[in-house]
């Protein structure tokens, strides 16, 4: 019976997983996660989640007769002793896009092969491989609607089965995951964040079904409503790979084929807005694949000089701590410290507030979002902070700017949301509010009795000031 190793990264399930079945047909498969240079990189909430994931996906491996080995190290070092000690002949792992893990990856594999290994490196992290899609002229797609239109009616092929895995004739010694500690930088702020994770492939199945039975037909209308309960929240889930971008496609156009065969059931905008914002995720690793400075610089050209605050301010500081006067951009901030996750539209309007009203560098929002968001990932959110900021893949890019006092009231317009998040405002504030208290550092000096803030910047002043920028950047 053959040996093969299979090098998890970002993808903690079982089914659906392309390595775990190409190594099932060899024989024996080793799973083993390596604690390398990329994963100590990582900030601290999604280090942290990634830790939760990792003990679920080992318990879920356990309940099979199996392990997950932990090993720390240089990969190429890892896995050649792994190799040898379990007579390996094969390794296989699914792909990464960013260019940091590509070169990683790359000289991972020339290494092992020069060793004589089978080494096969394989889809899974997307329902499309960023170099499959291409315009007519054999570009790359440089705007979301026509790569929607372009992706829509491709075949998606259906998720794998759960492969039958097999152990090897014995288990090679294997770190343990609480000395890796790597939710030390949470500190205090991990027992609150935890209350509010859904951890393990088997927790994120259950959350897309429910969100499919219940939510998906409203989706359009309520997925932007800061207070409800509109989205599928699967976001953490997808993060790392605890269910498959494949599997969430196929759940929500079984529910638009549904909707078109018996409209009663449902209309079929909720489930087509699903499948687009899927694809929206598409997108940003296709934009980070073709055009990899879009992780530090901005991705349009003509945008280096444009004026924004690139130090560390008082500004700064209150905008991370939730305390701009602006109630809106506070609770969105809160409930990122408090959850691990914040709401789209928030999100929206919080980076908008950064980026235009402050005039503070996007990439430092891009960071903080990055050391703080359980669902963090790497392309969606430089993405999403270039396309805010106005320097990355819009059509209309500066001109949106969002006002943060009538962003409330259409989206949280009996203001429940600002009520959960901000205990300053209220006599008895909701627990939510005041867990905010608890989750962050002592050091900021910050309890409920604390006054409120006055708005630390004139939101008529900071669009026209931003306009301004604009205007003179392309003057």
């Amino acid at each position: 019976m053959g040996v093969a190793i299979v090098w998890i990264r970002r993808d903690l399930r079982l089914s659906d997983h392309p390595a775990l079945v190409a190594a099932s047909l060899a024989g024996a498969v080793v799973p083993v996660f390596i604690r390398d240079d990329l994963v100590d990189q990582l900030g601290a909430a999604p280090k942290w989640r990634l830790g939760l994931g990792l003990a679920q996906f080992s318990k879920a491996l356990e309940t099979r007769g199996l392990r997950l080995i932990l090993r720390s190290g240089d990969p190429l070092k890892v896995l050649s002793t792994l190799a040898q000690e379990v007579g390996a002949e094969q390794v296989h792992w699914i792909r990464a896009y960013d260019p940091d893990s590509v070169a990683r990856d790359t000289a991972v594999k020339a290494g092992l092969k020069a060793q004589g290994l089978r080494v096969e490196s394989h889809a899974g992290h997307l329902l499309f491989e960023p170099w499959e899609v291409a315009t007519r002229q054999g570009n790359f797609y440089q705007v979301y609607t026509p790569y929607w239109k372009a992706v829509r009616a491709l075949d998606v092929g259906a998720p794998l089965a759960e492969p039958r895995l097999q152990p090897p004739a014995a288990w090679p010694a294997s770190e343990a995951l609480h000395s890796w500690q790597l939710g030390r930088h949470m500190h205090r702020g991990a027992e609150v964040v935890a209350r509010h994770q859904t951890v393990g492939e088997a927790a994120a199945r259950d959350r897309l079904g429910r969100f499919v039975d219940q939510r998906i037909g409203q989706y359009k209308e309520r997925r932007d409503f800061c207070a409800q309960a509109g989205t599928s929240g699967l976001s953490e889930n997808l993060a790392v790979g605890e269910i498959s971008a494949r599997s969430c496609w196929h759940a929500g156009r079984a529910a638009l084929d549904r909707a078109v065969l018996d409209p009663a059931i449902m209309g079929t905008a909720g489930p087509e807005t699903f499948l687009k914002e899927l694809v929206w995720r598409e997108f940003a690793y296709h934009l980070m694949w073709h055009t990899p400075h879009i992780l530090t610089a901005p991705w349009r050209e003509g945008w280096a000089d444009f004026p924004w605050h690139s130090g560390i301010s008082e500004n700064l500081a209150a905008w991370q701590q939730g305390r701009t006067g602006v109630p809106l951009v506070d609770a969105g901030l809160r409930e990122m410290y408090v959850t691990g996750t914040m709401h789209n539209r928030a999100r929206m309007v919080v980076a908008s507030y950064l980026s235009k009203h402050m005039l503070v560098d996007w990439r430092l929002g891009q960071a903080w979002f990055a050391d703080c968001l359980t669902d963090w990932d790497v392309a969606s959110n430089a993405m999403g902070w270039q396309w805010v900021a106005g320097c990355g893949p819009d059509a209309a890019p500066f001109f949106r700017i969002f006002n943060p006092v009538t962003q409330q009231k259409n989206f949280d317009p009996t203001g429940a949301y600002v009520t959960r998040w901000i205990a300053e405002r209220q006599r008895d504030p909701a627990e939510t509010a005041l867990s905010f208290f608890d989750a962050i550092p002592r050091a900021w000096g910050l309890n409920a009795t604390v006054p409120y803030p006055t708005e630390i910047v004139d939101l008529a002043q900071g669009r026209a000031r931003a306009l301004a920028a604009y205007q003179a950047m392309r003057g």
